[in-house]
């Protein structure tokens, strides 16, 4: 199985690297757009600001081809930010794949959250076998609000989309890389996830 990680300057993919050398998995880091379009899975990672790396994928034609591909992708935190419709920061427009709005947390709340919170509601075979109210590493100082695509929900002051999906898109705010048992089985999960129909 060929598995792509999208290179796009947004924060460091080792721990992701790693994560799925442990389950068995290699997977190439790669910007370049037939590498990407011919992987059996696609990860969109990513740690940094989202104007910034939203200019970084337009500059490398990459938006277009994330938004065209047909496998399974899987946005891992601004990665899965970047799939939404809006992103508050650095007031940017997004890939417009999940319909929803990437907002900012208010309020006393310390931002960034850091740390362990759990995920529940949790919906579809992204989460086959990990239990309601498991606890996963969150590093955020944004968040999706919840909408028709949220597949799981968490709660920091207010109630927010920990992981999406719509069609073979799938995205976890969290770092399953990070999140011990039930992130090695969310990531399980996503390689098992059925490939692209054939013919696209």
């Amino acid at each position: 199985m060929k598995v792509a990680i999208i290179k796009y300057n947004a924060g460091n993919v080792q721990s992701v690297l790693i994560a799925l050398e442990r389950i068995g998995c290699s997977a190439s880091v790669t910007d370049d757009a037939n590498d990407i379009s011919s992987a059996d899975k696609v990860i969109f990672p990513g740690v940094g600001e989202a104007s910034s790396a939203m200019s970084f994928l337009k500059e490398k034609n990459l938006g277009i081809v994330i938004k065209n591909l047909k496998q399974p992708v899987l946005g891992i935190c601004l990665g899965m930010q970047l799939l939404c419709n809006h992103s508050e920061e650095g007031n940017v427009d997004c890939l417009e794949i999940f319909d929803t709005e990437v907002k900012r947390f208010t309020g006393e709340l310390k931002s960034p959250q850091v740390g362990w919170n759990n995920i529940y509601n949790l919906e579809t075979g992204l989460f086959k076998g990990v239990s309601e109210n498991s606890y996963c590493y969150f590093v955020n100082s944004y968040y999706a609000e919840l909408c028709d695509d949220s597949i799981a929900q968490s709660e920091y002051g207010i109630k927010f989309s920990s992981a999406l999906q719509k069609d073979n898109f799938y995205g976890v705010q969290f770092h399953p890389e990070k999140s011990a048992e039930a992130g090695e089985l969310i990531l399980k999960n996503f390689l098992s996830l059925p490939p692209a129909p054939k013919g696209e």
